[in-house]
């Protein structure tokens, strides 16, 4: 009899009962019974926010497309009427409330939600190296970082990270743009389009024939043994997780503009894409931080590879892997390939995460043609797990006319245009297929 951390498969389903869905591979919703509310604190935050104003001028002197919010990496909110509008009538029931996008996809340098996140490490730690150094201080003009002086000395350093993908594009084109040498351990699930862009742009691209936590481990062990090598962990690092956090103050400040307000009588769901827990673990930090209770955070997963959720509701957090319940952690979802959670965000999580779901490859698929052809806009596939979140949230909850949903959208501004017309063409495929059934 298989024994899964110290019990049967049958004492995991009596003791977790989505589990009986989850392996099933059947799309799932898990509601989160935390303890007490979470009370997220702003000292954390209030660093990475002054150290990327720090370098906003550097941002908007490199990268000209920062310019329009003045050297801040952000992506608009969008209203997508006629997204909900398809999908109320495709599911046959009614959203209360109002449905926006969260553009990541669109966010500058490098097109994803891991553009925060990843793009606030390099940076930090390329200001404490110049300050150590004396070739910096807290209150230059950033843009003197742009020089032969500053990219020689950074091509001393070296900046490495494991990734699926998003991750590495961050890492690699900020790091690269600054001076530094990068390697990028891919996972096996990794796209080639994106190998072969951060290999372009002068990346050392590794590749491994493993999954994105055995990429991560080999990523670890190869930088711990050079002295000038920072390693960017996806899985334990806090200044990729409060880098990611700094979103939440600009969200707030975006709804304000829209004259949306949340409260008690007004409330806020997010719907995230979930991988490792990373990202959308530090949006969710930052987003508890801003709007307290009135924000209600779901997590979304594909069914092969629920790390998250199978980590939250049988309590074993980090402990677990997908690939422990007989999962393959096999998904077209590139970004959220993840076997194992991350154990900080796991920690995290805990008094803060609302629920979770997992959704198929080809429903994603379905939404990408769908968000195509209701709004014109292309997101990767990963992307659009956040919007079957809406359905299963009206479904399992009750949600006022008054609520706001925001589906937090995560890569596809430098996906290639032969790969979206593919992935446009698998989309209407798999809506055609859903119409012959």
């Amino acid at each position: 009899m298989q024994i899964i951390h110290g019990k049967t498969k049958n004492e995991w389903l009596k003791e977790v009962p989505v589990l009986q869905e989850v392996l099933e591979r059947k799309e799932s919703y898990w509601i989160h019974s935390k303890d007490s509310a979470f009370n997220a604190d702003n000292a954390n935050i209030l660093p990475a926010k002054k150290r990327l104003m720090r370098f906003a001028p550097y941002f908007a002197h490199k990268f000209p497309e920062t310019n329009k919010n003045n050297g801040m990496i952000e992506s608009p909110l969008i209203r997508v009427h006629q997204m909900q509008a398809h999908l109320e009538q495709d599911e046959g029931i009614s959203i209360p409330g109002r449905l926006f996008l969260k553009c990541d996809h669109a966010l500058p340098v490098s097109g994803s939600v891991k553009a925060r996140g990843g793009i606030y490490e390099v940076v930090k730690h390329a200001e404490a190296l110049a300050i150590q150094s004396g070739l910096l201080t807290i209150h230059d003009d950033y843009r003197k970082i742009d020089s032969p002086l500053f990219r020689s000395f950074y091509s001393k350093y070296t900046i490495a990270v494991g990734s699926t993908g998003n991750l590495g594009l961050s890492i690699g084109l900020i790091g690269r743009t600054l001076g530094f040498h990068v390697d990028v351990h891919m996972s096996a699930e990794a796209k080639q389009w994106k190998k072969d862009l951060l290999r372009k742009k002068g990346v050392n691209v590794i590749e491994h024939p493993s999954d994105y936590s055995e990429a991560v481990k080999l990523g670890r062990l190869t930088a711990a043994n050079s002295a000038h090598c920072h390693f960017i962990d996806d899985e334990k690092s806090t200044d990729l997780f409060f880098g990611y956090a700094t979103a939440a103050s600009r969200l707030k400040k975006q709804l304000l503009e829209k004259q949306i307000l949340i409260d008690e009588s007004n409330p806020l769901y997010v719907y995230l894409p979930c991988g490792v827990g990373g990202a959308p673990g530090g949006i969710a930090y930052g987003l508890k931080q801003a709007f307290g209770r009135h924000v209600h955070i779901i997590f979304a997963e594909p069914i092969e590879s629920p790390c998250f959720m199978l980590g939250m509701a049988t309590q074993l957090y980090s402990r677990v892997s997908v690939q422990d319940f007989g999962l393959s952690n096999r998904t077209a979802a590139d970004g959220l390939a993840v076997g194992r959670p991350s154990e900080l965000s796991s920690m995290y999580m805990a008094g803060c995460l609302d629920a979770c779901y997992t959704i198929s490859d080809n429903r994603l698929y379905r939404y990408l043609a769908d968000l195509i052809d209701t709004e014109g806009i292309y997101a990767e596939p990963s992307a659009q797990a956040g919007f079957y979140g809406p359905i299963l949230t009206s479904l399992n909850n009750h949600v006022p006319e008054t609520a706001t949903h925001i589906v937090w959208s995560t890569g596809g501004n430098m996906v290639p245009p032969d790969i979206r017309e593919d992935d446009y063409s698998r989309g209407k495929q798999e809506r055609m297929n859903i119409q012959k059934n």
